[in-house]
Protein backbone atom coordinates (compact mmCIF):
# COMPACT_ATOMS: atom_id res chain seq x y z
CA UNK A 1 0.00 0.00 0.00
CA UNK A 2 2.50 2.27 1.08
CA UNK A 3 6.00 2.58 -0.11
CA UNK A 4 8.64 4.92 2.09
CA UNK A 5 12.39 4.41 0.29
CA UNK A 6 15.59 6.61 2.19
CA UNK A 7 13.62 9.12 3.48
CA UNK A 8 15.28 12.12 4.94
CA UNK A 9 14.43 15.12 6.35
CA UNK A 10 15.69 18.06 8.10
CA UNK A 11 15.01 21.06 9.99
CA UNK A 12 16.84 24.31 10.73
CA UNK A 13 18.98 24.76 7.60
CA UNK A 14 20.20 21.11 8.14
CA UNK A 15 20.90 21.44 11.70
CA UNK A 16 18.65 19.08 12.88
CA UNK A 17 17.62 15.50 11.36
CA UNK A 18 14.38 14.80 11.96
CA UNK A 19 14.93 11.43 9.51
CA UNK A 20 17.90 9.63 8.37
CA UNK A 21 17.53 7.06 5.55
CA UNK A 22 14.10 5.96 6.65
CA UNK A 23 12.22 3.04 4.98
CA UNK A 24 9.60 1.34 5.27
CA UNK A 25 6.91 -0.81 3.27
CA UNK A 26 3.36 -1.08 4.57
CA UNK A 27 1.87 -3.86 3.47
CA UNK A 28 -2.20 -2.99 2.34
CA UNK A 29 -4.62 -4.00 4.77
CA UNK A 30 -2.55 -3.86 7.81
CA UNK A 31 -2.13 -2.28 10.97
CA UNK A 32 1.21 -1.00 11.05
CA UNK A 33 2.71 0.46 14.40
CA UNK A 34 5.41 2.97 13.91
CA UNK A 35 6.73 3.18 17.48
CA UNK A 36 9.65 5.69 19.32
CA UNK A 37 10.70 7.53 22.02
CA UNK A 38 9.64 11.53 21.68
CA UNK A 39 11.21 13.11 19.34
CA UNK A 40 12.41 10.26 17.25
CA UNK A 41 11.03 11.48 14.09
CA UNK A 42 7.43 9.52 13.88
CA UNK A 43 5.47 12.97 13.39
CA UNK A 44 8.07 13.94 10.45
CA UNK A 45 7.11 10.88 8.87
CA UNK A 46 3.62 11.06 9.32
CA UNK A 47 3.33 14.86 8.34
CA UNK A 48 5.57 13.92 5.07
CA UNK A 49 2.84 11.29 4.14
CA UNK A 50 0.06 14.05 4.40
CA UNK A 51 1.98 16.32 2.31
CA UNK A 52 2.49 19.11 5.38
CA UNK A 53 5.89 19.21 4.88
CA UNK A 54 8.07 17.48 2.06
CA UNK A 55 11.08 15.26 2.36
CA UNK A 56 14.57 16.72 1.46
CA UNK A 57 15.35 13.09 -0.28
CA UNK A 58 13.78 9.47 -0.93
CA UNK A 59 10.45 8.62 -2.21
CA UNK A 60 6.95 7.69 -1.23
CA UNK A 61 4.36 5.76 -2.87
CA UNK A 62 1.39 4.93 -2.72
CA UNK A 63 -0.20 1.94 -4.53
CA UNK A 64 2.85 2.36 -6.81
CA UNK A 65 1.85 5.71 -7.44
CA UNK A 66 4.43 8.76 -6.62
CA UNK A 67 2.78 10.52 -3.58
CA UNK A 68 0.96 13.57 -5.32
CA UNK A 69 -2.04 15.72 -4.12
CA UNK A 70 -4.92 13.67 -5.47
CA UNK A 71 -3.90 10.97 -2.68
CA UNK A 72 -4.96 13.72 0.34
CA UNK A 73 -8.39 12.39 -0.14
CA UNK A 74 -7.50 9.00 0.04
CA UNK A 75 -6.02 9.44 3.13
CA UNK A 76 -7.83 10.12 6.74
CA UNK A 77 -5.36 11.76 9.67
CA UNK A 78 -5.65 11.59 13.11
CA UNK A 79 -3.05 13.73 14.59
CA UNK A 80 -1.87 13.98 18.48
CA UNK A 81 -2.92 17.70 18.97
CA UNK A 82 -6.73 17.57 17.57
CA UNK A 83 -7.82 20.20 15.60
CA UNK A 84 -11.51 20.62 15.35
CA UNK A 85 -13.44 23.80 16.04
CA UNK A 86 -14.43 24.25 19.29
CA UNK A 87 -17.41 27.01 18.26
CA UNK A 88 -18.97 25.03 15.53
CA UNK A 89 -21.97 22.12 16.09
CA UNK A 90 -20.90 18.52 16.17
CA UNK A 91 -23.13 17.80 12.99
CA UNK A 92 -21.96 21.15 11.44
CA UNK A 93 -18.10 20.12 11.89
CA UNK A 94 -18.67 17.09 10.47
CA UNK A 95 -20.76 17.86 6.73
CA UNK A 96 -17.70 20.68 7.16
CA UNK A 97 -14.82 18.38 7.19
CA UNK A 98 -16.50 15.50 4.84
CA UNK A 99 -16.90 18.31 2.14
CA UNK A 100 -13.27 19.03 2.31
CA UNK A 101 -12.56 15.59 1.40
CA UNK A 102 -14.59 15.33 -1.61
CA UNK A 103 -18.21 14.15 -0.43
CA UNK A 104 -21.54 15.21 -0.87
CA UNK A 105 -23.69 16.81 1.84
CA UNK A 106 -25.77 13.63 1.20
CA UNK A 107 -22.97 11.34 1.54
CA UNK A 108 -21.20 13.07 4.76
CA UNK A 109 -24.55 12.81 6.69
CA UNK A 110 -25.49 9.59 5.42
CA UNK A 111 -21.72 8.48 6.46
CA UNK A 112 -21.97 10.66 9.81
CA UNK A 113 -25.14 8.94 10.96
CA UNK A 114 -23.86 5.11 10.82
CA UNK A 115 -20.62 6.14 12.99
CA UNK A 116 -22.75 8.04 15.46
CA UNK A 117 -24.86 4.69 15.85
CA UNK A 118 -21.42 2.68 16.02
CA UNK A 119 -20.41 4.80 18.78
CA UNK A 120 -23.16 5.67 20.64
CA UNK A 121 -23.35 9.18 20.20
CA UNK A 122 -26.76 9.93 17.95
CA UNK A 123 -27.27 12.84 20.57
CA UNK A 124 -24.81 15.07 20.21
CA UNK A 125 -25.23 16.36 16.48
CA UNK A 126 -26.20 19.89 17.45
CA UNK A 127 -24.37 19.60 20.01
CA UNK A 128 -20.83 22.35 20.50
CA UNK A 129 -17.74 20.83 20.48
CA UNK A 130 -17.03 23.22 23.49
CA UNK A 131 -19.75 21.21 25.56
CA UNK A 132 -18.24 17.70 25.64
CA UNK A 133 -15.82 16.03 27.36
CA UNK A 134 -12.38 15.41 26.19
CA UNK A 135 -13.27 11.79 25.79
CA UNK A 136 -16.76 12.88 24.00
CA UNK A 137 -14.50 15.29 21.59
CA UNK A 138 -11.74 12.16 20.83
CA UNK A 139 -14.70 10.20 19.29
CA UNK A 140 -15.97 13.18 17.48
CA UNK A 141 -12.10 13.70 15.92
CA UNK A 142 -12.05 10.10 14.89
CA UNK A 143 -15.57 10.51 13.12
CA UNK A 144 -14.12 12.96 11.60
CA UNK A 145 -10.53 11.24 10.24
CA UNK A 146 -12.81 8.39 8.93
CA UNK A 147 -15.83 9.72 7.54
CA UNK A 148 -14.57 9.73 4.08
CA UNK A 149 -13.58 6.31 4.18
CA UNK A 150 -10.04 6.48 2.95
CA UNK A 151 -7.74 3.65 1.79
CA UNK A 152 -5.08 4.96 4.27
CA UNK A 153 -5.86 5.63 8.10
CA UNK A 154 -2.95 7.74 10.01
CA UNK A 155 -3.57 7.66 13.80
CA UNK A 156 -1.67 9.87 15.91
CA UNK A 157 -1.92 8.13 19.54
CA UNK A 158 -5.55 7.83 19.26
CA UNK A 159 -6.57 6.53 22.71
CA UNK A 160 -5.32 9.35 24.27
CA UNK A 161 -7.88 11.00 26.54
CA UNK A 162 -10.41 7.70 26.55
CA UNK A 163 -10.86 5.55 29.35
CA UNK A 164 -10.97 1.87 28.64
CA UNK A 165 -13.99 1.32 28.02
CA UNK A 166 -14.08 3.85 25.23
CA UNK A 167 -10.72 3.02 24.47
CA UNK A 168 -11.69 -0.68 23.67
CA UNK A 169 -14.57 0.34 21.42
CA UNK A 170 -12.27 2.54 19.32
CA UNK A 171 -10.35 -0.25 19.22
CA UNK A 172 -12.70 -2.45 17.50
CA UNK A 173 -13.51 0.08 15.06
CA UNK A 174 -10.00 0.39 13.76
CA UNK A 175 -10.20 -3.75 13.42
CA UNK A 176 -13.18 -3.68 11.52
CA UNK A 177 -11.86 -0.99 9.41
CA UNK A 178 -8.53 -3.15 9.03
CA UNK A 179 -10.74 -6.53 7.95
CA UNK A 180 -12.48 -4.58 5.42
CA UNK A 181 -9.60 -3.32 3.85
CA UNK A 182 -8.35 -0.12 5.11
CA UNK A 183 -4.69 0.26 5.69
CA UNK A 184 -3.68 1.55 9.02
CA UNK A 185 -0.44 3.32 10.60
CA UNK A 186 -0.74 3.40 14.00
CA UNK A 187 1.77 5.80 15.95
CA UNK A 188 1.27 4.98 19.67
CA UNK A 189 3.38 5.04 22.92
CA UNK A 190 0.54 1.64 24.51
CA UNK A 191 2.55 -1.37 23.65
CA UNK A 192 -0.24 -3.66 24.73
CA UNK A 193 -2.28 -1.66 21.72
CA UNK A 194 0.86 -2.59 19.83
CA UNK A 195 0.88 -6.61 20.66
CA UNK A 196 -3.46 -6.46 20.43
CA UNK A 197 -4.10 -4.53 17.44
CA UNK A 198 -0.70 -4.34 14.64
CA UNK A 199 0.60 -7.19 12.28
CA UNK A 200 3.86 -5.47 11.44
CA UNK A 201 5.67 -2.62 13.45
CA UNK A 202 8.66 -0.32 12.77
CA UNK A 203 10.97 1.29 15.77
CA UNK A 204 12.64 4.80 14.99
CA UNK A 205 15.32 6.01 16.87
CA UNK A 206 17.55 8.94 16.76
CA UNK A 207 16.01 9.69 13.41
CA UNK A 208 16.76 6.15 12.35
CA UNK A 209 14.89 2.92 12.10
CA UNK A 210 16.49 0.19 14.11
CA UNK A 211 14.08 -2.92 13.36
CA UNK A 212 11.11 -3.47 11.92
CA UNK A 213 9.23 -6.46 10.82
CA UNK A 214 5.75 -8.59 11.92
CA UNK A 215 5.17 -8.32 15.26
CA UNK A 216 5.92 -11.56 16.31
CA UNK A 217 9.28 -11.63 14.88
CA UNK A 218 10.25 -8.82 15.68
CA UNK A 219 9.34 -9.98 19.55
CA UNK A 220 11.50 -13.19 18.66
CA UNK A 221 14.80 -11.45 17.56
CA UNK A 222 14.81 -10.05 21.55
CA UNK A 223 14.02 -13.54 23.12
CA UNK A 224 16.44 -14.82 25.23
CA UNK A 225 15.97 -18.23 25.53
CA UNK A 226 14.60 -18.16 29.16
CA UNK A 227 11.81 -20.97 30.09
CA UNK A 228 9.15 -20.32 32.55
CA UNK A 229 8.09 -23.60 34.31
CA UNK A 230 5.76 -24.90 37.11
CA UNK A 231 6.07 -28.00 38.70
CA UNK A 232 3.81 -29.91 41.54
CA UNK A 233 4.30 -32.88 43.46
CA UNK A 234 7.91 -32.40 43.63
CA UNK A 235 10.92 -34.79 44.23
CA UNK A 236 13.63 -32.57 46.47
CA UNK A 237 15.84 -34.59 45.45
CA UNK A 238 15.14 -34.87 41.83
CA UNK A 239 14.72 -31.26 41.76
CA UNK A 240 18.01 -30.35 43.34
CA UNK A 241 19.64 -32.40 40.63
CA UNK A 242 18.02 -30.58 38.28
CA UNK A 243 19.01 -27.02 39.19
CA UNK A 244 22.62 -28.00 39.17
CA UNK A 245 22.04 -29.38 35.98
CA UNK A 246 20.27 -26.02 34.56
CA UNK A 247 20.72 -22.55 35.12
CA UNK A 248 17.74 -21.79 36.70
CA UNK A 249 16.16 -18.98 38.81
CA UNK A 250 15.70 -19.28 42.52
CA UNK A 251 12.53 -22.05 42.74
CA UNK A 252 9.57 -20.28 44.37
CA UNK A 253 7.05 -22.08 46.90
CA UNK A 254 3.21 -21.12 46.38
CA UNK A 255 0.31 -23.05 46.96
CA UNK A 256 1.74 -26.81 46.54
CA UNK A 257 3.46 -25.29 43.39
CA UNK A 258 7.03 -24.64 42.78
CA UNK A 259 7.70 -22.14 40.04
CA UNK A 260 11.33 -20.93 38.44
CA UNK A 261 12.87 -19.88 35.23
CA UNK A 262 15.02 -21.33 33.22
CA UNK A 263 18.09 -20.28 30.57
CA UNK A 264 19.30 -22.64 28.04
CA UNK A 265 19.12 -23.27 24.38
CA UNK A 266 19.64 -27.26 24.58
CA UNK A 267 16.56 -29.40 23.14
CA UNK A 268 13.52 -27.90 24.51
CA UNK A 269 12.48 -31.84 24.17
CA UNK A 270 15.39 -32.81 26.50
CA UNK A 271 14.69 -30.55 29.34
CA UNK A 272 11.05 -31.99 29.41
CA UNK A 273 12.24 -35.36 29.76
CA UNK A 274 14.39 -34.05 32.98
CA UNK A 275 11.66 -32.33 34.39
CA UNK A 276 8.90 -35.63 34.57
CA UNK A 277 11.41 -36.87 37.01
CA UNK A 278 11.28 -33.75 39.13
CA UNK A 279 7.58 -34.07 39.02
CA UNK A 280 4.24 -33.14 37.63
CA UNK A 281 4.72 -30.37 34.86
CA UNK A 282 1.91 -27.97 35.24
CA UNK A 283 3.46 -24.88 32.68
CA UNK A 284 6.30 -24.93 30.47
CA UNK A 285 6.71 -22.00 28.46
CA UNK A 286 9.01 -20.07 26.52
CA UNK A 287 8.76 -16.29 27.59
CA UNK A 288 8.46 -14.19 24.56
CA UNK A 289 9.76 -10.65 25.26
CA UNK A 290 6.08 -7.93 24.96
CA UNK A 291 6.92 -5.17 22.83
CA UNK A 292 7.25 -3.05 25.80
CA UNK A 293 10.44 -4.82 26.46
CA UNK A 294 11.61 -4.92 23.19
CA UNK A 295 11.01 -1.04 22.86
CA UNK A 296 13.59 -0.49 25.88
CA UNK A 297 15.94 -2.81 24.97
CA UNK A 298 16.05 -1.97 21.09
CA UNK A 299 15.87 2.04 22.55
CA UNK A 300 18.72 1.42 25.21
CA UNK A 301 21.15 -0.84 23.37
CA UNK A 302 20.71 2.10 20.31
CA UNK A 303 21.92 5.30 22.66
Amino acid sequence: MLKAEHIRKTYNAGKKVALDDFSIHVPKGSVYGLLGPNGAGKTSFIRIINQITQADSGTITINGQKLNPDHIKDIGYMPEERGLYKNMTVGDQLLYFGELKGMTKNDALNEAKKWFDKLHIDQWWKKKLSELSKGMAQKIQFVVTVLHRPNLLILDEPFSGFDPVNANLIKDQIIDLKNNGTTIILSTHRMESVEEMCDYVALINNSKKIIDGRVFDVREKFKKNIFGIILSDVNDIQLENFIKKYDTSHPVYENNLISFDLKNETNQNDILLDLVHVGKVRSFEEKIPSMNEVFINAVSSNF
